[in-house]
């Protein structure tokens, strides 16, 4: 499919009052304090046809964050407002159970403290806290979950843990049965802030931000893994990156067709430290796709969505701190071997710092969330159209 231009103004958070109109596009907006903002993770869309979402901030509680449903057409409800002791400032995305309920994490809160928690939630808002974290299991879940072919589900603490605060990896079943399975403790890898993949050979695969067979714990913490784990808890370490094949991968890996994984790393690279593309066997042989250069983008935070074409489209958060072009983020396709194609680049009016992967809807087209930006400067929805551009109109209630 050919991606024709990019719908920004789905939905513009943080935006207080007005009405923004251009010649495609119209939106409607009220007038609310507890506005949601800094949406910082992809979409998912439910059986319903919707969307769902969180947001690290804002709410009707404080700046604790928020769960959200919006139609494709752009009509956004706040599902749930976080208070704290059930969860604070969501990171991650919700993942859709098997059994059509949303379930989730939140890096805070929770009843132990501020270690975060894990929770589930309806499509018409209502929310179970399922378990909170307490440091040794783990704290700061980053990432949204996935459910493995057993029906329970599987995730990652950035923090915490048994072994020097670097990480972990767990499981929890659908009523909240909590198994610790793995504690990271350097050089098989520190702070595992994506989610993990469940492969075709029943295996689960991730990376982590840090570690690595060069980490020492002090001066040297490593330029980050990437790992296999069973659902028992067994750790193959696969590869440890160096820098220039890229470094600091901060997203999840997307299985290819050709039985593959493709990731980002966030640095490193051939041009200049602004981040790869990279795909790995399962056996951990790892090739070198694409280094970003900066004017064609910069510091890929998310990670690859694969598309119906067959190629993997992505996005990169951008660098305002440098002149030039692409520095407020961009939306990209890659094919498997590594052609590269600037699909939109956002300029802060439309959005800013994109650091969230995107979701293809049932209508084929692709969806996102900016960090920043908009005419409220908390971020936008956006839609990246492959057919025919169609008048949008958002409106918000609660």
């Amino acid at each position: 499919m050919a991606y024709q231009r990019v719908e920004i103004g789905v939905w513009q958070f943080g935006l207080l009052r007005g009405r923004i109109r251009s010649s495609a596009l119209s939106w409607r907006w009220r007038s609310f304090t507890s506005d949601p903002k800094n949406p910082r993770a992809s979409l998912v869309q439910g059986g319903d046809g919707n969307f769902y979402g969180t947001t690290a901030f804002g709410g009707m509680n404080g700046e604790n964050g928020t769960v959200f449903q919006i139609t494709p057409t752009g009509e956004l409800t706040i599902l749930h407002s976080f208070r704290g002791s059930d969860g604070a400032i969501p990171w991650a995305g919700l993942v859709r159970g098997s059994d059509g309920l949303l379930y989730g994490t939140a890096q805070g809160g929770g009843a132990n403290g501020d270690f975060g928690a894990v929770f589930r939630i309806t499509t018409s808002g209502g929310f179970t806290l399922l378990y909170s974290f307490s440091g040794a299991d783990g704290r700061a879940p980053q990432t949204a979950l996935v459910q493995g072919n057993d029906g329970n589900f599987y995730g990652t603490t950035a923090f915490g843990g048994r072994h020097g605060d670097n990480g972990t990896v767990f499981k929890i079943t659908p009523d909240g049965t909590f198994t610790s399975l793995f504690s990271f403790s350097g050089t098989n890898g520190s702070r595992p802030l994506a989610n993990l993949v469940q492969g075709r050979d029943g295996n689960f695969y991730g990376t982590t931000g840090q570690g690595g067979a060069n980490y020492d714990g002090s001066t040297v913490l490593g330029d980050g893994t990437v790992f296999r784990i069973t659902s028992d808890g067994t750790l193959t370490p696969l590869f440890s990156f160096s820098g220039a094949d890229g470094r600091g991968p901060t997203a999840g890996l997307v299985e290819g067709n050709d039985g593959n994984f493709y990731g980002t790393t966030q640095f490193g690279g051939a041009n200049g430290d602004n981040g790869t593309i990279f795909n790995i066997t399962p056996g951990g042989a790892v090739t070198s796709l694409f280094a970003f250069s900066g004017p064609d983008g910069s510091y890929p935070l998310a990670a690859l969505v694969s598309g119906s074409d067959g190629n993997f489209y992505g996005t990169t958060s951008g660098d305002r701190s440098f002149a030039g072009t692409n520095t407020f983020g961009t939306v990209f396709q890659v094919t498997p071997g590594g052609a590269m194609t600037r699909l939109a680049s956002f300029n802060g009016g439309n959005g800013a710092c994109p650091v969230a992967g995107l979701t293809q809807g049932f209508d084929g087209n692709l969806y996102g969330t900016t960090f920043e930006g908009g005419s409220g400067g908390g971020g936008t929805i956006f839609r990246l159209v492959g057919g025919p551009v169609v008048a949008v109109s958002a409106t918000y209630r609660l």
